[in-house]
């Protein structure tokens, strides 16, 4: 029984030891193959056009304040009417 707990170690470290070999030999050799094709073919860049905001077109992504007077307003009464009713 010892022996197969042995024998099955040994093949769990030489398989883990074989896939990370092939692992780091498979990353060395793609990289020395793509090295000198992506100096011979490099990525497209994109320009994009940058957009000038005008004070004209400015607007305020954020919460309007009507609706922020209305939110407050809402809860102010929620809590008024729920204080008296806890009274």
């Amino acid at each position: 029984m010892n022996q197969l707990f042995v024998e099955a170690g040994t093949l769990l470290f030489v398989g883990m030891v074989f896939v990370y070999a092939f692992l780091g030999l498979l990353i060395v050799i793609i990289n020395f193959l793509l090295a000198p094709l992506a100096k011979k073919y490099p990525d497209p860049v994109i320009q994009t056009k940058v957009k000038k905001e005008s004070n004209r077109t400015k607007h305020n992504d954020g919460v309007s304040p009507a609706i922020v007077a209305a939110i407050t307003g809402a809860v102010t009464q929620y809590r008024q009417q729920h204080i008296k009713a806890k009274q």
